[in-house]
């Protein structure tokens, strides 16, 4: 099973589109935040959560909770595809519906390779992975510029490295950040 969960009004072909909001029309109405969610053990090979995460889990009881139910539905090797709008962008900040932050190192804590690292080399990182019984590498990262920037970085008057610096210290550099994650089980 491929699933769009929170696809509101981006419906994807060849996937399961759910959504808490009726008027989206979604294939099945799920709210991501009432837990168990309403799919079998390993039962998805896909997963795409675009612009989702951000507005999920205000507590971390809850967003842990859902880290722990995406991870019970993904069968071994599964993909997991995030979109959501970086933190330090306008998007993200306008949006009260926002109550998250979502980064991609934030990922690298529900790796259990990367738990068994760090307490190897004694980093204070928290273990999540450990915690929840999760496992997920990240496998692919893209970082999407504001389009202000893109004609910048293509006629050369910018260079990515510095843009990349950059996007570290001011708003409304990057526009976006994508996560390819693996799902890691058995």
């Amino acid at each position: 099973m491929r699933l769009n969960l929170g696809c509101g009004n981006n419906k994807l072909d060849g996937f399961v589109n759910c959504d808490m909001q009726a008027s989206c029309n979604p294939d099945r109405i799920v709210d991501l935040e009432s837990l168990p969610w309403p799919f079998e053990d390993n039962c998805a090979e896909e997963v795409v959560l675009s612009h989702v995460l951000e507005h999920l889990g205000e507590s971390a009881k809850v967003y842990l909770a859902i880290i722990g139910e995406l991870y019970r539905i993904c069968r071994a090797d599964a993909i997991v595809r995030i979109a959501v709008p970086h933190p330090r962008h306008d998007d993200f900040l306008v949006d009260p519906t926002h109550v998250r932050p979502i980064l991609p190192e934030q990922f690298h804590m529900f790796s259990k390779r990367m738990n068994r690292e760090w307490r190897a080399e004694g980093f204070a990182n928290t273990p999540l992975a450990d915690y929840l019984d999760v496992d997920f590498e990240v496998e692919d990262v893209q970082w999407v510029p504001d389009e202000r920037w893109v004609a910048r970085l293509r006629s050369g008057e910018i260079k990515s490295d510095k843009l990349a610096e950059m996007a570290q210290h001011q708003n409304n550099i990057l526009r976006e950040v994508r996560i390819t994650l693996r799902v890691k089980k058995g």
